[in-house]
Order: C-alpha cells, then sequence, then structure tokens
C-alpha cells in the first residue's frame, strides 16, 4: 500500500511539473471585458469572471490555448483577424482575446456544410471556383440572420501548400468557414498520432474546439488516428479529446442542441454499431459507444465526410448523423459523388433549436433531390430512383398516368449514372475511382403501357419533390 501511496504522489508531482499558469482577458470590440466565456487548453476548460478575466493551468503537451465564442458574437478562424485561439509561447503567461459583436441575429441562421474537397493539384481551383460561386448565390437567398460555413475536413489531398488557395477561392462565397481536420489534412510519416496535426494546425489552429451560434452548441473534433505508419488511420477518438469534450458539455445545459463535426463518420449503419467490425475501422469510429454516451442527455446531430457518399442514421432518440457527399465529387473525376449524388452541398437552417436541411447540388436548383430512370440494363421492368438525401422519415411514392402504384422498395445497387462515368478505371484521371453501391436506391415494377410515370418524395419537412418521365 505505500508503495502504491508513493507512486500516486510522484504521479501528482509530475502533473503538477506537466503545467503552467496562464491567464488573460476576453474582451470585446469596445474594451470590454466578456463574462461567462469557456476557455480551454484543449484538455481542461475554465470559464471568464465578470471582468473577462481567466486563469488556469494549461497543460504542458498543449499547444493552444482557445476560447468556445460564444452566442452574440463572431470570432476569426483564419489569421489576419482576431482568433479564437492563441498559440502557447514558453514564456508568456498573459493571453487575450476579442470578440466582434455579431450585428445580425444568430437566433435564427444556417450553414452551408462541404464535405471533402480535397484539391489535391492546383489544375482542381478553377472548378473550385466554380462552386464556390454557387455557394455565394445560395447564400444570397437564405432566409436567416446570419450564415457561415463548415468544412468536414480533407481540405486538401497531401499537398497542404494548397491551402491558402483553397481559403482565398472560398472567401468568394461571402462566409466565414470553420474548419475540421481529414486524413488527409493529417501530417503523415511521423512516429505517432500526436505528430500528425502539425501542418494543419499552422493553417487553421486547433484541431478540436468548440464555439456556439444561436441557441446551439457547435463542438468540432479530430477522429482521425494516425497509427505512425505510412498514411495510415483509424476513425477514433483519444482520450485527450474525451477528457476535454467532457469537460466542455459541462457548460451546455442538458436538452440543449449540440452539432458535432468530425471527419470519419461514426457509422455508416446499423451493423457497425451492434458489433466491431475490423474491415472498416478506417471508416467509422471504433470507440462510438464512449462518445455516444456522452451526447445522449442532448438533442445531437454528427455531421461526417470522408465516405465521398450520402448517408443518414438515426443513432437513438437523441442522436442521429449526416454523412455528406464530396464537394469533389469522385475525387475531381466526373460530375457525381460515386453514389451517384451530384456534387454539392448540404444547407442547413437553424430556427432556435430546430434544425431543417436541403442538399444542394453545384449548378442545380434546390428542388433537385432524385434521379430517375426507366430503362437501365441491370435493371429490367422497373423504374428505380436514386433518393441521394434520403433518411428514414421520407416517403417516396410512385405514379402511372397519375395513380399511386406503391410505395418503391429501398434496395442497394450502384448508380447508373455513376456506374458509366466511373466504368473505365483507364480513362479516369485517378484509376482507382469507382461506382460505389448505395442504400438510397429505390425501385418499383414499370407497367409496360403506362405512358406518364411520376417519382413523389416527401422529407419530413412535408417539402414534396417530384421527377415525371414521358414515355
Amino acid at each position: 500500500m505505500k508503495h502504491i501511496f508513493t507512486i500516486i504522489l510522484c504521479a501528482a508531482s509530475v502533473c503538477s511539473m506537466a503545467a503552467r499558469d496562464i491567464k488573460g482577458t476576453v474582451k470585446d470590440t469596445d474594451g470590454r471585458g466578456v463574462a461567462d466565456v469557456v476557455v480551454s487548453d484543449g484538455l481542461n476548460t475554465t470559464v471568464t469572471d465578470a471582468k473577462g478575466r481567466f486563469r488556469m493551468d494549461a497543460d504542458d503537451d498543449s499547444r493552444f490555448v482557445f476560447i468556445s465564442t460564444p452566442t452574440g458574437y463572431t470570432s476569426s478562424t483564419l489569421k489576419g483577424g482576431d482568433l479564437f485561439y492563441r498559440e502557447l509561447k514558453d514564456g508568456v503567461k498573459n493571453y487575450g482575446f476579442t470578440l466582434t459583436p455579431n450585428d445580425k441575429d444568430d437566433t435564427r441562421h444556417n450553414i452551408v456544410v462541404v464535405a471533402d474537397p480535397q484539391i489535391s493539384e492546383r489544375s482542381e481551383l478553377p472548378e473550385l471556383a466554380v462552386y464556390a460561386d454557387d455557394m455565394a448565390a445560395t447564400v444570397k437567398g437564405l432566409d436567416g440572420d446570419y450564415t457561415f460555413g463548415l468544412c468536414l475536413g480533407d481540405i486538401v489531398g497531401w499537398d497542404h501548400s494548397i491551402y491558402p488557395e483553397y481559403n482565398e477561392i472560398m472567401a468568394r462565397t461571402g462566409i466565414d468557414y470553420r474548419y475540421v481536420i481529414g486524413n488527409h489534412d493529417m501530417t503523415n510519416w511521423g512516429r505517432s498520432y500526436e505528430t500528425s496535426m502539425t501542418n494543419y494546425q499552422d493553417m487553421y489552429g486547433p484541431a478540436w474546439y468548440s464555439f456556439n451560434v444561436g441557441k446551439v452548441h457547435y463542438v468540432v473534433l479530430n477522429d482521425n488516428f494516425y497509427v505512425g505508419r505510412d498514411y495510415f488511420y483509424i476513425g477514433y477518438l483519444d482520450e485527450r479529446q474525451l477528457h476535454w469534450l467532457e469537460s466542455d458539455l459541462a457548460h451546455v445545459p442538458e436538452g440543449s442542441t449540440v452539432i458535432v463535426s468530425l471527419h470519419i463518420p461514426t457509422t455508416l449503419d446499423k451493423s457497425d454499431r451492434d458489433a466491431f467490425r475490423y474491415d472498416i475501422i478506417g471508416d467509422n469510429l471504433c470507440n462510438k459507444t464512449a462518445f455516444y454516451a456522452m451526447l445522449e442527455p442532448y438533442k445531437a446531430l454528427i455531421l461526417s465526410g470522408h465516405m465521398h457518399t450520402a448517408d443518414h442514421e438515426i443513432i437513438s432518440g437523441n442522436i442521429s448523423e449526416h454523412n455528406i457527399a464530396g464537394l469533389c465529387g469522385a475525387w475531381w473525376c466526373g460530375p457525381v459523388c460515386i453514389d451517384g449524388s451530384p456534387v454539392g452541398y448540404k444547407v442547413y437552417e437553424i430556427d432556435g433549436d430546430e434544425i431543417s436541411w436541403t442538399y444542394k447540388g453545384c449548378g442545380h436548383p434546390f428542388d433537385y433531390q432524385m434521379k430517375v430512370y426507366t430503362d437501365d440494363p441491370q435493371h429490367k421492368g422497373y423504374v428505380i430512383a436514386n433518393i441521394w438525401d434520403y433518411d428514414p422519415l421520407w416517403k417516396v411514392e410512385y405514379f402511372e398516368d397519375g395513380v399511386l402504384k406503391c410505395e418503391m422498395e429501398r434496395f442497394r445497387t450502384q448508380d447508373p449514372l455513376a456506374r458509366e462515368c466511373y466504368r473505365d478505371p483507364s480513362s479516369l484521371k485517378r484509376s482507382w475511382v469507382y461506382a460505389a453501391q448505395t442504400d438510397n436506391m429505390f425501385r418499383a415494377p414499370l407497367s409496360p403501357d403506362a405512358k406518364k410515370i411520376e417519382v413523389r418524395v416527401t422529407d419530413r419537412f412535408g417539402r414534396v419533390y417530384r421527377e415525371t418521365v414521358e414515355r
């Protein structure tokens, strides 16, 4: 017992030596202190007092001290503005932050969410500019007072020197973006996970952090766990992040709406939630059970990318996840993603703590939500439809000559357009691109004498989308 007690004392001594006392202030642009702002070193949190002052023992392994931007204020995510983070420096004890009052009411706000731009070479930047202009036009037409953006990682495809050019192009959208680290944003060929965030952090700051807009608490995490070999990774949240998340959420009342953004999806379907699968540990969060338990007290929405496909999973009564198709489509090799989703982004409209959403295909109107096929040779005798943003609360109906025939059957197959676009790898810029099977396909028997067919989709918000085909 005495030996154990000695070990505990030594461990406590090490923890004490590994901390550094820092302090600072959080003020608005008029120099007034802002109270109750959560401040963190990426491990622990504290809160500013009535005069905007804070003090904490920053962990010696922490690179940054940062604030959870409070509702009613904005802070910059890119250098050149009033950043939400400061890099910890040896010998520096005092850190100040400036918050800009939001001149727009953020209770009703919008988010433009992109996943996997994955610019791998500069020749792809002009096409990115076209998509940025599409977003800019969308933003102008949105209701609500305040709009910002989220990028769910894989900002570039290994070449981190492209970051500044990417940032410059996305500034054309007219909105500020928050960023998530993806596996392609990792610094590879290092000896450990802890070394894998360097290039991303040099440009975008902390790899995990939080902020608040209106009634919503937003969390950004890094679940790309580099395993110290070449470029390999698994989906995993290390204990440091889980400890920080626990501390961060302690400041959020239970029952609040929390939106969590990360790169690798936590889940792909119910099978990986029921049983651990070694074959997909790079495509979903290995330690999801503990993560879900932390989110269960909240109304939680998880946003993820990585797969270049679209998926909606209802995880529990309180937790759901949207996996969002890639902005680069099939790695800049064609007009659709590997599941047939159009190249695009997702728009979220938040009113208080109520959330609605629509997937927006670049170059398409908002009501473009499906593609219908009547003559696909692999599905003879059927009409099939790709409903790429489908979720289990949607209804998909099939009509012939104005008469409802049935609700369409959901099944798994390749989208015919994606299959055609990517059937010949030798013709593509990247020979490993392929057409993936998707669960968002629907079918119904096609009557030979039907003259006019219609697929009618009703989403969970009561919005109705139609596509008709004359035969």
